[in-house]
């Protein structure tokens, strides 16, 4: 596979006449008094507050949702001796409050938001999505505005936070390829901060002083180093009015930003590095310094990451994969404000060869120079990087996180500039960035080597920005969708609903969006109790060989047409169904609707391509085995649902597991396909831009006639008593813990109780770190990063579950659960006051709201809602339950349902090591 630590690859394809862009210019909002217009590139407008702020508004009238993204041009990149870790550890304290917002958390529940902060390198940025009212955008202005100047950063809260953080940090520890990234870029990296991680030294985050983190935050938490950014539903000139009134008032600071100027030095030799720790999988990386992001070599160095580094075409996993030297590839860049990296890696199971793994990556990379792509490669990988970027670019709300990596680059029209040049780029240019960055000296992996003459990397510098980017006006502006409103009655009404000739359901939402997209979901339900028994693994291993070759294209094929599709697909399932998500645009649809059928319905089962799953399956089982979290989870399944081994509702070991994908054949997988699949019982919805008689014509020419062979009966999930257990296991050499505690539940989600223990569990341990738990073992204790509950109820069975999960440091492990116990007991006792309980309904509804906003989350949610017989109106009902509880009725709910003395509680850690400190 191919990954990517920055959250988007570059650009727009033009969908709308030229005149479009023009027009947009003329009807831009007139700036308010302090305020000056400075450019527009395809729908986003640039305006500049007389302080230095900068304000980026795009508007999107198909989203029901706005979101508000400052970003702050400071990351680690920033961060001095002794201060690693500080400005993602002031990230965490700017949600502790400031004078006129004093419970940050509590704020962004009750406005249903969906909120966070994040750190890299170059930039920090904090953004809250919501549903698009004046008064949520009046809000989160006034939030950014005051806490980008007035923010506590307290001592009392830096002694709770810092413990939070650094459990963070031990999670990541437990991550092994995390870790030799790592390592990688600290021993390739001298001089320059991009050697030190993100999350910091541990010693750094456990000792800095609140000066220092106060002082960080007055130098650069100021107007002159941030941009606001507002996508979504919104008018224009009223919110650049209310974006001046919130941020106008903020003086410009005297003090003079310095520049950085340490230059990493030409790398001149090989470099090495190894990292033991206790795993279960091996992995060989090799990385390569590259130019800073915004430099023209950086679209060429995209393209050539794609071709090594694609799962499917990439010449890595053809080399190793494919050739059973590696279970799995991948490649990656980090586009960086200065010269970043690029990687390669190759996970190996035990028993192979870690030295040819190695060997292999470091021959296929640097052999890219000798042998250069063919048009086909570079037009395959055009085509993927592309698809991407249309179908990102179609949704303001990603543009406006996705901006922030841009702007950390040194300017946010970086991001089509980069597209415009992944078009442009020629095999020449792929030719000339391998031959000049991909070479030994400039390898960080292997051993050094005198050489007499070395043939170094010479890294231009930053270009020159200003110069690159004068008068870019970029493509047309993508066409806009209408304003759609999302509650029950709205969707009930414009959605139809039908029944196949073949007994498919079929529910249809016709809207017109942004950039003319569309989504899917499909269900395929199968089987029964008796003949599901003993095929768990077949069914799990017959559904991941869809996407990997039909009768008539290889999944290469498969690929490539999704890819000139412009078309993401999905597809899943577990023993009794097939699930399938579809998103593309409204021409595409019918086209990628019929590949995705050919995919479902005849499937090629290559004996090659079955090979290269079990591998992977196994690898990945195996690195499970010493992980807590995998661990903790499969304990607490099999102790909530013990089922007999064979049936299909079994929970196996992980050892079980490995065993039986070891022992299954491709033949077993072709015969459950044979003997299960057909789309006589299941669900298809369609929301977003298309035709609904020609889908709706489309999906019964697809699947009407596709019928299964064998009778489907729903597989029941009866409530099951089970005695409470206290479960702990050792995990050797893992700095992060897990913790999970779990409860059955005798109720269904129409019974009285379920809108009450909805809302109670929302408050004890749901929202955004308000929730008891969180407020408690998060904010208080600073015990855990993630803290958190949840509730889930079956809409048929009466058998739900009532779920604790938290991560933490080992040698808190007595702390952590003796504060989730009397959390539980507290709420038991006393309940919920009437504030928390009103502010909780409204932040849970506006959530939900947010939720049916979002076209994928709609179409599964009417896919769901079609096999129980039910509309949208239900959930529209369980709303206005929910809305009219009170205090009492949460807790004699909670209390007829919860008994903390029930609970199965599974920890999993290194106990042992923290016991002998």
């Amino acid at each position: 596979m191919r990954i990517c630590r920055r959250t988007v690859l570059a650009g727009l394809i033009a969908v709308v006449a030229p005149l479009a862009a023009s027009l947009a210019a003329a009807q831009a909002p007139t700036p308010p008094r302090g305020a000056e217009r400075v450019t527009s590139v395809e729908g986003i407008d640039e305006f500049r507050l007389q302080n230095g702020l900068t304000i980026l508004l795009f508007p999107d009238a198909s989203k029901q949702t706005v979101t508000v993204n400052v970003t702050y041009e400071v990351g680690s990149r920033h961060e001095n001796y002794g201060e690693t870790g500080m400005a993602h550890l002031l990230e965490h304290l700017m949600f502790k409050g400031s004078p006129k917002h004093t419970n940050i958390p509590d704020e962004l529940t009750t406005h249903g938001a969906r909120p966070n902060g994040t750190t890299f390198f170059d930039r920090t940025n904090y953004f809250e999505t919501f549903s698009a009212t004046e008064e949520n955008l009046k809000w989160a202005l006034d939030l950014e505005a005051d806490r980008m100047v007035n923010s506590f950063i307290a001592k009392k809260d830096l002694d709770s936070e810092m413990t939070v953080v650094r459990n963070e940090f031990e999670s990541g520890e437990n991550n092994p390829t995390r870790v030799l990234i790592e390592r990688v870029m600290s021993t390739a990296y001298l001089w320059h901060n991009y050697g030190k991680s993100t999350i910091g030294s541990r010693s750094d985050i456990e000792n800095v002083p609140i000066e220092r983190l106060q002082a960080f935050y007055r130098l650069y938490y100021q107007p002159d180093n941030a941009v606001l950014l507002v996508a979504g539903r919104f008018d224009e000139a009223k919110t650049l009015e209310l974006a001046n009134q919130a941020f106008g008032a903020i003086p410009r600071p005297a003090r003079q930003l310095r520049g950085a100027y340490t230059v990493e030095p030409t790398q001149d030799g090989e470099r090495s590095v190894s990292l033991r720790r206790v795993g279960d999988v091996q992995f060989a990386l090799a990385g390569y310094h590259v130019p800073a992001g915004a430099d023209p070599d950086f679209a060429a160095i995209d393209l050539i990451v794609q071709i090594l580094g694609d799962t499917t075409s990439g010449r890595l996993h053809k080399a190793l994969v494919e050739a059973k030297k590696a279970a799995m590839t991948f490649g990656g860049d980090f586009q960086l404000h200065d010269p970043g990296m690029a990687f390669f890696a190759a996970q190996v199971r035990q028993d192979a060869s870690l030295d040819a793994a190695r060997d292999g990556v470091i021959q296929t990379v640097e052999g890219i120079v000798q042998m250069p792509p063919t048009s086909e490669e570079l037009e395959r990988a055009r085509a993927n990087l592309l698809k991407q970027i249309d179908l990102d670019l179609n949704s303001s709300d990603r543009v406006g996180l996705q901006l922030s990596e841009w702007i950390g680059m040194g300017d946010w029209r970086l991001l089509f500039l980069h597209r415009d040049r992944l078009k442009a780029a020629t095999i020449a240019d792929v030719q000339r960035a391998a031959a000049k960055y991909f070479k030994p000296s400039n390898r960080t992996v292997g051993l050094f080597i005198p050489t007499p003459k070395p043939d170094r990397s010479e890294i231009p510098p930053v270009p020159d920005l200003a110069a690159m980017l004068k008068d870019y006006k970029g493509s047309e502006v993508v066409a806009a969708g209408e304003a759609f409103d999302p509650t029950p009655l709205n969707i009930d009404v414009r959605t139809t609903r039908s029944t196949l000739p073949g007994s498919l359901k079929l529910s249809l939402l016709p809207k017109k969006t942004r950039g003319a997209t569309v989504v899917a979901s499909l269900t395929l339900r199968f089987g029964d109790e008796t003949s599901l028994a003993n095929r768990t693994t077949a069914s799990q291993l017959a559904v991941a060989m869809l996407m990997r070759g039909t009768t008539k294209r290889t999944k290469q094929q498969i690929q490539d047409e999704f890819d000139r599709l412009k078309t993401r697909v999905n597809i899943g399932g577990n023993g009794a169904l097939v699930l399938a998500s579809v998103e593309t645009t409204r021409e595409n649809l019918p086209a990628a609707l019929r590949l995705l059928a050919e995919v479902l319905r005849d499937p090629g089962f290559a004996q090659a391509e079955f090979d290269q799953l079990k591998e992977q399956r196994l690898a990945a089982l195996e690195q499970q085995k010493s992980e807590p979290q995998a661990i903790s989870a499969v304990a607490l399944q099999r102790q909530l649902r013990p089922f007999p081994k064979g049936d299909v509702r079994y929970v196996p070991t992980l050892e079980e597991s490995i065993a039986e994908v070891t022992a299954a054949s491709l033949d077993d997988a072709k015969r459950f396909y044979g003997d299960f699949y057909g789309a006589t019982h299941g669900e298809l919805a369609v929301v977003g831009d298309f035709d609904a008689k020609e889908i709706s014509g489309l999906a019964a020419d697809l699947f009407g006639a596709w019928k299964n062979a064998k009778p489907y009966a729903r597989i029941a999930e009866p409530f099951k008593q089970v005695p409470a257990a206290t479960l702990a296991f050792e995990t050797p050499d893992k700095a992060n813990a897990a913790f999970l505690a779990g409860l059955n539940l005798a109720v269904r989600d129409d019974d009285a109780d379920y809108a009450a223990l909805t809302l109670g569990n929302y408050m004890l341990g749901g929202g955004f770190l308000n929730s008891r738990l969180a407020v408690r073992i998060r904010q208080k204790d600073g015990l855990s990063y993630g803290i958190g509950s949840q509730i889930q109820a079956s809409s048929i069975d009466r058998s739900g579950v009532f779920l604790v999960q938290a991560i933490y440091a080992p040698q808190n492990a007595v702390r952590l659960e003796a504060a989730v116990k009397e959390e539980l007991e507290r709420a038991l006792k006393d309940g919920f006051t009437a504030d928390e309980v009103k502010a909780a309904k409204t932040g849970l509804i506006q959530s939900r709201q947010v939720g049916r906003a979002q076209d994928a989350e709609l179409a599964r949610r009417l896919d769901a809602l079609a096999f129980l017989d039910r509309t949208v109106a239900w959930d529209g009902e369980l709303e206005q339950r929910i809305n009219a509880l009170t205090p009492a009725d949460v807790l004699e709910a909670l209390r007829r349902h919860i008994d903390p003395a029930k609970l199965t509680i599974v920890k999993a850690g290194d106990f042992a090591k923290t016991a002998t400190h």
